[in-house]
């Protein structure tokens, strides 16, 4: 008889057993974690991925033992390097969550304390569970933010966490995380909201603490390539179940439950670039009323009978036992068949080339800053000290901009390079404080009120976040109606079935129109954005990260809808988005800006297939993939400068691995280097066209 190996006799770092947890509200009881079991390794990392209200991050808090009232969790066991936590005494247990084990939150803000310096905040963290004077938690809280890569450890601390970038915050919550060296941390979305060079450095770090200090890590995320690129192994969840386990390449490259097939073939990397995105059709069941079989038959293709009566069981895959599927039709996990585009990229792009623009941005600035009243009051101000010279953000520096009809323009750059106030400019939201802006061939300035009016109606805007720009107090009838009534587009004898046309347009059912935002999903929200949009009869809309927040599956719905409006109506986007991959996908041409200014721009083909400007090469070289195993990230290193004080010469310099002395004072031209191709950088001041 062979000997066991040693590493098969040490205990798992995690064992969760049949872990329920059950949310009882007046409506009925809901089973948010439905019996979820998994083991973890020590150093091992497990991606737990599915669409939101799938239960994943209640999975969390409930090991983290998080889940406040009306939530419970009812069943099931938490082993954690043997000792069963769901049991223990709310005094031992305290001394686990934030020692031996660490949560680190989507928002950093929920980590860290408003109010209180950062320095206070790591020092109470570790005088709780060490007996250290102030001045050793001080020093020990210094040694990890310097670990983590955070510069200028010593003036982080000194910060309130209102004065650091978004990157920064994420990676001082990872410092805390990181204080006692636990041995499980449970990440939650920590870098859905991050740019790809942020997100890029947190990566890096988790990386690294992963390797050196063995530490286990539950990596909670919507985003597949992010999983793929850090994971070991992949537990897929659906409506409170784990429906399919086992290592990245057993799930991503044979995936065996319909629904895993899915959520893979609506990437936009999984499809043809510019066709339709291939994706799930319906909606996750309601927890207060799932089917009596299988909680995913209602939107599978291949349901029958047998998977709409009885409830699915979990069974391994029979030449690979270690993967599991909870599906009575495991081998029908195959690719959906490819959705033609309605007009080949080559004719389209032709077609573009003949359009008159649309809208002209020329050398648009936007500076932003308090400036002293004017005239004798300011004087008097200023005399007495009372009044300080204005501090201006050079948002948006000098930049020119062209949209033709029917062209989807990308806008991509990290968060504070200025593309969201370049978009309000384009829509009218802001004047800009220098430059021209012209729509329809005539300078807006230059227009009367009533034609400003006019300009502005034909150019609308879809935000991010569609609950936050839709009135809560409003039914969506009214929502949607409201601007087209006011401008005349319709009469209140009409309205209704105005309002209908246009829900129906952007893919809602108009018979929810009496509902309240509220009641919407986050996809059905944006969907009623883009309705309200549409009711004005624009001819090109601003889409200011309109897809950030939602799910692979939504998003892919909403892409989706875009392109059947480009190709239906013959609307033009300007798409403002972080995320490469979607832009690569839907846009005809990218623009690419850092600080405030336009370091390169060229169509979607040859941007991505050669880069030009370093920072454009660094921002994709740090695009996750689903292809991708155990990517190595290596970000480009540093913040973005302040807008307030920006670099002299090339913004880009202090971060360019190809910085030169001249990079430092000169200002680099944006210029022509091959066909529509146009890059700001002394690398090509010799090679323009």
């Amino acid at each position: 008889m062979s000997a066991v190996p040693v590493q098969d006799l040490e205990v798992p770092t995690l064992e969760v057993r049949n872990l329920q947890t059950r949310f009882h509200t007046r409506a009925g009881v809901l089973p948010v974690v439905d019996g979820v079991s998994f083991t973890l390794g020590r150093g091992k990392v497990l991606g737990l991925v599915g669409e939101s209200g799938s239960g994943k991050s209640v999975t969390g808090f409930s090991i983290m033992g998080l889940v406040d009232p009306p939530g419970k969790v009812e069943g099931g066991q938490v082993l954690f390097q043997g000792r069963e936590l769901t049991q223990l005494p709310t005094t031992e247990r305290r001394e686990l969550q934030g020692n031996r084990i660490a949560m680190i939150f989507q928002d950093p803000m929920a980590t860290l304390n408003p109010v209180l310096r950062v320095d206070t905040q790591m020092i109470e963290a570790v005088k709780a569970h060490k007996r250290v004077s102030t001045d050793e938690a001080r020093r020990h809280a210094r040694d990890t933010l310097a670990r983590m890569g955070i510069p200028s450890p010593e003036e982080r601390l000194r910060a309130y966490p209102h004065q650091l970038s978004g990157g920064m915050r994420q990676r001082v919550a990872i410092a805390i995380a990181m204080l006692h060296g636990p041995d499980l941390i449970i990440a939650d979305e920590p870098t859905t909201a991050l740019d790809v060079t942020i997100q890029a450095q947190i990566l890096s770090e988790v990386q690294k603490l992963v390797r050196e200090t063995g530490t286990s890590l539950i990596w909670i995320s919507h985003d597949l390539s992010v999983v793929a690129s850090l994971a070991d192994e992949i537990a897929v969840m659906y409506a409170g179940r784990i429906v399919e386990h086992g290592t990245v390449a057993d799930v991503l490259d044979h995936p065996q439950h319909p629904y895993t097939r899915g959520l893979i073939d609506s990437l936009p990397s999984a499809n043809e670039r510019g066709a339709r995105l291939r994706q799930i059709q319906g909606m996750t069941p309601s927890l207060l009323n799932m089917p009596a079989g299988c909680a995913f038959a209602p939107r599978c293709p291949h349901a029958d009978a047998a998977c709409a009566q009885r409830p699915e069981i979990s069974h391994p895959r029979h030449d690979a036992p270690w993967h599991t599927v909870r599906c009575f039709h495991p081998q029908h996990g195959k690719p959906a068949p490819a959705v033609p585009m309605a007009l080949p990229a080559m004719a389209r792009a032709a077609a573009l080339e003949e359009g008159v623009p649309l809208i002209e941005l020329k050398q648009v600035a936007q500076r932003f800053g308090a400036t002293p009243p004017p005239g004798a009051v300011g004087r008097a101000l200023r005399s007495v000290g009372l009044s300080k010279a204005p501090v201006v953000t050079h948002a948006v520096d000098g930049v020119d901009l062209s949209v033709r009809p029917g062209e989807v323009v990308g806008l991509v750059g990290e968060s504070g390079c200025g593309k969201s106030t370049l978009g309000r400019i384009a829509a009218g939201l802001l004047t800009p404080t220098e430059g021209e802006v012209i729509v329809g061939g005539k300078p807006v300035a230059s227009l009367s009120a009533e034609e400003q009016l006019a300009a502005r109606l034909r150019i609308q805007m879809v935000f991010q976040d569609p609950y936050a720009s839709l009135n809560p107090r409003l039914r969506v009838s009214r929502i949607v109606g409201e601007a087209a009534l006011l401008h005349g587009l319709t009469d209140a004898v009409g309205q209704d079935d105005y309002v209908c046309a246009q829900l129906q347009r952007a893919g809602l059912d108009p018979a929810l129109r009496h509902r309240y935002p509220h009641q919407f999903s986050g996809g059905q929200r944006q969907r009623i954005g883009i309705a309200r949009a549409l009711a004005v009869q624009p001819s090109m809309l601003v889409c200011d990260e309109a897809v950030a927040a939602l799910d692979v599956s939504i998003q892919a719905q909403i892409l989706n809808l875009f392109m059947d409006l480009r190709d239906q109506l013959g609307l033009a986007y300007l798409f403002i988005s972080h995320d490469l991959g979607v832009i690569e996908h839907l846009c005809d041409r990218v623009v690419v800006m850092y600080l405030g200014r336009v370091v390169e721009s060229a169509p979607v083909a040859e941007l991505f297939t050669r880069p030009s400007h370093p920072y454009t090469q660094a921002l994709l070289a740090e695009i996750p993939s689903i292809d991708a195993r155990r990517t190595v990230f290596s970000a480009i290193r540093g913040e973005i400068p302040s807008p307030i004080a920006p670099p002299s010469g090339c913004h880009f310099h202090p971060r360019c691995p190809q910085a030169m002395p001249r990079c430092r004072t000169e200002v680099p031209r944006l210029r022509g280097i091959a066909v529509r191709h146009a890059t700001a950088c002394h690398l090509y001041d010799d090679a323009s066209i």
